[in-house]
């Protein structure tokens, strides 16, 4: 049987050397393809948001794969705090859009071109990815620079305006990474699991704000920190401070259950502000929680107006403050100029988004994270496939879990 499988194979091949004049290879493809078993479809759905608090899965065809593109089969996708203001308010004016920035996939097709991924790892077909920000119009910001801009006003998928691509966002059974000029990056995070990838975007919020903190030579391993709001950005902050091996760490929240969950990411003492009346009484259970302390450093998470204007009071003399809550326009916040800021001489620094570095750096706290037990994945409470896309947008908006995803099949 062996012999008649050889003298098979040498026919073959004599035939293919007699049809092109070479010994038989496999033919160079300027496209690599997915591998066998991973048939890319015609067609695909994207969740099309096509009027406030409403998504409709439309079908269309895939995108040609350029020779700098990259077409990705979508595993998950976080659902942002962001998609759920566009999503109810469309703030942006973005609609029709297809939402989600929080996601990853894997890669199924890419252009001949793309060899390495924007950190200058190799990239192949069938590794994980994740994208950052599109800098077609700010070339200043680069991997290797001094990162002291943020990607603030930089486009994203996600958030992308409608065109005929179609696959613009990570809401979708496939996106489509556009190469070349149009200035997209991506990470190449196969060695990441997909809870872990899903929560890459929200950690980079967090490991860019406490570098920020870290600017004003405040924030040390001793510090006294409060971290005011238990969502999953506050919550996240605890971790990356934990991480760090900042341990006295008091958490701000008026609910119980995430209140018990910030002691299990890395808080030592936390304090319900449902059970205090006024400013002054909550402002003293903060200081007795910390030892009859005020906190060296404070982080504001919330996106309210009223948290941002008591934050103030929990702060010792010459302390600092990282104020990254709001994401969106929520509203103006009161304070007193002399009492809260200049007699205090608080350090006040504002951070929102990341930096194409603070992104890499993301990838190691979420491996460091992982390996001192800290319960990461079970941030992610709630998973919908993307049929129930509305439903998950709706799950977000009642604030009864904490980071949803839409997770494909």
């Amino acid at each position: 049987m062996d012999m008649n499988n050889v003298n098979i194979e040498e026919i073959v091949k004599q035939v293919l050397s007699g049809m092109t004049g070479n010994a038989p290879a496999a033919a160079a493809a300027s496209t690599p393809a997915a591998p066998a078993g991973n048939t890319i479809p015609k067609k695909a759905r994207v969740a099309m948001m096509t009027e406030k608090k409403h998504f409709e899965l439309q079908e269309y065809d895939l995108p040609e794969v350029g020779d700098d593109d990259i077409l990705v089969k979508v595993e998950g996708c976080g659902v942002c705090g962001t998609d759920a203001h566009e999503y109810k308010n469309d703030p942006f004016g973005l609609i029709p859009v297809v939402l989600g920035h929080e996601g990853t996939g894997e890669i199924v097709k890419m252009g001949k071109n793309v060899k390495v991924d924007t950190a200058g790892k190799p990239v192949k077909v069938g590794d994980k990815i994740v994208t950052c920000m599109i800098f077609k119009d700010d070339p200043e910001i680069t991997m290797f620079d001094l990162n002291k801009k943020n990607v603030g006003g930089a486009d994203v998928y996600g958030l992308l305006p409608d065109d005929d691509v179609k696959f613009n966002g990570w809401f979708a059974d496939y996106i489509f990474i556009r190469g070349g000029s149009f200035g997209s990056t991506f990470f190449n995070v196969s060695d990441l699991d997909l809870d872990s990838r899903i929560l890459i975007e929200p950690c980079a919020v967090l490991v860019h704000a406490v570098e920020r903190a870290k600017t004003t030579g405040i924030l040390k391993f001793n510090s006294r920190v409060v971290v005011q709001g238990c969502g999953p950005i506050g919550l996240i902050c605890i971790a990356v401070l934990h991480t760090m091996g900042v341990h006295n760490i008091c958490a701000v929240d008026g609910n119980e259950q995430r209140l018990e969950f910030a002691k299990r990411m890395g808080a030592t003492t936390t304090v319900n502000f449902m059970n205090f009346k006024g400013v002054e009484a909550l402002t003293e259970a903060v200081k007795e929680a910390q030892g009859g302390h005020l906190a060296d450093f404070a982080f504001q998470c919330t996106g309210n107006p009223h948290a941002h204007s008591n934050i103030y009071k929990f702060i010792r003399n010459g302390g600092g403050l990282c104020e990254l809550g709001f994401f969106i326009n929520g509203g103006d916040a009161t304070i007193n100029p002399h009492f809260d800021l200049c007699s205090k001489e608080i350090n006040l620094v504002g951070s929102w988004v990341y930096n194409l570095r603070d992104y890499a750096t993301t990838f190691d706290f979420l491996k460091r994270a992982k390996a001192i037990g800290l319960p990461m994945s079970e941030l992610i409470t709630d998973k919908y496939p993307l049929e129930e896309i509305n439903e998950a947008l709706e799950k977000n908006l009642s604030m009864t879990g904490l980071k949803i995803a839409v997770v494909n099949k």
